[in-house]
């Protein structure tokens, strides 16, 4: 085993579990800066029209992310229990078939999306006045669903051999492009929503090509050899298994968000303003819980194949221990300086008003949501990827 990957089953849990989760975390947050970064330029370079159009596509985009986000847990379970296990061969077959699968993926929802986005923006019931920037925001963003799909998928790989930082590099890289892209086209070149959404497709774009060559030159486990690019059918099907269950609880999350979003729109720009910069404060926030949930997952994935099962029961508790500090350090100030976050977004008086109102309801929330990710992830880790799926519905639809 070369440089790069890291066992988990052996060593002190704690730290193996802080080594693999704040990357993740840290990954999360600048994936997040994505589209709070084009709220940020568009609100205070555009007008609040522009940002509402940016916040009308924000749960799409979400829903997009959010699948695939759970695409890679749930396939990156498959290669973490087959690298606990040390069956490389395993490991080898399944990487390329998933590899390979969220090019084709990527690909045929580009497409799909592109051609639906009026649909969806009137299933958010957006509002005229801000209709037509956001048909041409959302439609330049499908077609960096594309990179999505690959650098997520591939990110998940790196992450189930216990390598979460170099994902966290290039994410890193992406991001400050997309800044100063976000600058240059918008406020240099005058491009409005438009700028933002091509520096977010050019900056994912980098982001893929940085980690698919790293894929192509390691020397590690989890090389990528592009003429062994192939759907192998009984891989596919575990593969699927264990992922879409987990899209699909992202979705289901995500999707219940579009709907909110049509009551949301029907009491005009100022709330959509309010409401969308008070979603990336929270972002920003529910990535703790996010990112130990997703190392709940490597871990207990890891000392799964190794049949490590003492391990695995108190790695649990070690993560439920570490995502309640978390959340107490960054949840309080989020609570008590939600003025001054929201207005980072927006100066409307009205609109922070809305946005400061949804932040110190959902804070208090956070520590179940915590559990949730954690109990969701330990028994996704375990293989069991459809149960997780079916307790969230119950829970987020049924309730």
């Amino acid at each position: 085993m070369k440089a790069g990957s890291r066992d988990l089953t052996h060593g002190n849990i704690v730290r193996q579990i802080l080594v693999i989760a704040f990357p993740i975390l840290l990954a999360q947050l600048f994936q997040s800066l994505y589209n709070s970064v084009d709220s940020i330029v568009v609100g205070n370079f555009v007008g609040t029209t522009a940002l509402a159009a940016v916040t009308a596509c924000s749960d799409i985009s979400r829903l997009l992310v959010g699948f695939f986000t759970g695409l890679s847990a749930g396939f990156g379970v498959l290669f973490s229990q087959h690298f606990g296990a040390k069956d490389f061969k395993k490991l080898h077959d399944a990487i390329h078939t998933a590899m390979l699968f969220a090019v084709l993926l990527g690909a045929a929802m580009a497409v799909t999306g592109i051609a639906l986005t009026p649909l969806l923006l009137k299933l958010v019931d957006c509002p005229q006045d801000v209709y037509p920037e956001a048909l041409l925001y959302l439609r330049i963003y499908f077609v960096g669903v594309f990179f999505t799909s690959i650098f997520n998928i591939a990110s998940g790989v790196l992450r189930a051999v216990g390598d979460s930082k170099t994902p966290l590099y290039y994410l890193t890289a992406a991001c400050g492009l997309n800044i100063a892209l976000d600058l240059l086209l918008v406020i240099c070149f005058h491009m409005g929503v438009q700028g933002v959404a091509v520096a977010t497709i050019v900056s994912q774009c980098l982001s893929v090509c940085l980690i698919f060559r790293n894929m192509l030159i390691t020397p590690d486990v989890y090389r990528v050899t592009l003429k062994e690019l192939r759907l192998h059918r009984i891989i596919l099907s575990r593969v699927l298994k264990l992922g879409l269950p987990a899209a699909i609880q992202n979705c289901i999350i995500s999707f219940s968000n579009l709907f909110i979003q049509r009551y949301i729109n029907s009491f005009g720009s100022s709330a959509m303003a309010g409401i969308g910069a008070a979603k990336k404060v929270d972002k920003y926030v529910s990535v703790v819980a996010g990112s130990i949930g997703m190392a709940t997952a490597i871990f207990i994935g890891q000392n799964y194949g190794a049949k490590k099962n003492d391990r695995v029961r108190k790695g649990i508790l070690s993560t439920i221990a570490i995502s309640f500090c978390g959340i107490t350090l960054l949840g309080f100030p989020v609570y008590y300086f939600a003025h001054a976050l929201i207005r980072v977004f927006t100066a409307d008086e009205e609109a922070i008003r809305y946005g400061v109102a949804m932040i110190r309801i959902i804070v208090p929330l956070y520590y179940t949501q915590a559990l949730h990710q954690i109990f969701s992830n330990t028994v996704r880790g375990y293989g069991r990827s459809a149960m997780a799926m079916m307790t969230t519905a119950g829970g987020m639809i049924v309730c």
